[in-house]
């Protein structure tokens, strides 16, 4: 179970972070400092956590993947503009910016999950 858990953290926090250093690289109008990339994942990953929950609970009766994956695009955007508010050394301009990260960090995590789901089906098949 702890192995599970650790995978699982440790792929989102990757995830997060090569998201955050892609759209930092691929858009001009948003600048992300080393320090504040290690900022900005930890952070990212508590807040966008935590509207992911609130959002599914509140809005959501009978949660479908397409509706899941709505929010966490949703919670993605949120995130990043509360990151952009606290840390420091990250600077999003112009709503094309924070659509655009919000797609780049949304597939990051998406593509960092699935791979984590198949290293816990591999740790699985292995167990047996």
């Amino acid at each position: 179970m702890l192995t599970r858990w650790g995978i699982r953290l440790g792929s989102s926090l990757a995830g997060i972070a090569a998201g955050l250093l892609l759209a930092s690289i691929l858009l001009s109008d948003l600048s992300l400092g080393i320090t504040a990339l290690v900022e900005a994942t930890l952070i990212f990953f508590g807040v966008h956590f935590v509207v992911q929950v609130i959002a599914l609970r509140t809005l959501v009766r009978q949660p479908s993947v397409a509706l899941a994956g709505l929010l966490a695009l949703a919670s993605t955007v949120v995130a990043l503009l509360i990151v952009n508010a606290i840390v420091g050394g990250m600077k999003i301009h112009g709503i094309e910016t924070y659509i655009g990260a919000a797609l780049i960090v949304w597939v990051a995590m998406a593509s960092a999950d699935i791979l984590a789901g198949r290293k816990l089906r591999e740790l699985r098949h292995e167990a047996n």
